[in-house]
């Protein structure tokens, strides 16, 4: 079984514990946490002025169907209190599916790769940590590849407080 890799990001409230929830909510909506990469702190790409964001990539295992992956993304979301309000705008939790091995889907409301993949620095410094060499099916590159030839260069660095790994 391949992995699914999932964003986290976070830049209201308690951000850390927005991110640990969101990795000990994965057991009982039915993915398997396999890694996680170090927590960044990143500066916020696109929408409206706010807050430094935490970011975190996750490589999970699950049995769930793309769709169902998707409905547990948004569960976690909900369970933080995510509230939809703008475009790219503050939140508590975000939860992307950004990769599953080749799968590829263009579905309305579901888009796999990430669409915005590797144009997102804060997204693919955490990946690149423990998935370098994962292909990403339509642009046949590495993640690192990808990182090494981003356009973005907004600010990600390490979160000298943030949670432990797993």
């Amino acid at each position: 079984m391949e992995a699914l890799y999932l964003a986290t990001g976070s830049n209201l409230g308690d951000r850390e514990a927005h991110l640990a929830a969101a990795r000990a909510g994965l057991p009982r909506l039915g993915f398997e946490l396999l890694r996680a990469s170090a927590v960044y702190e990143t500066d916020p790409v696109g929408g409206p002025e706010q807050g430094p964001y935490l970011n975190q990539v996750l490589a999970v295992s699950t049995a769930l169907s793309p769709r169902e992956a998707l409905a547990g993304c948004l569960a976690l979301e909900h369970a933080r209190g995510r509230e939809r309000r703008e475009r790219w705008g503050p939140r508590t939790l975000d939860v992307d599916m950004l990769l599953w091995g080749t799968l590829v889907l263009d579905e309305p409301g579901l888009h796999l790769p990430h669409p915005r993949l590797h144009e997102r620095r804060f997204v693919l410094v955490p990946l690149a940590e423990i998935a370098a060499d994962a292909v990403h099916p339509r642009l046949d590159a590495t993640v690192r590849e990808l990182l090494a030839r981003c356009p973005d260069h907004s600010g990600v660095h390490p979160y000298a407080g943030g949670p432990a790994r797993g």
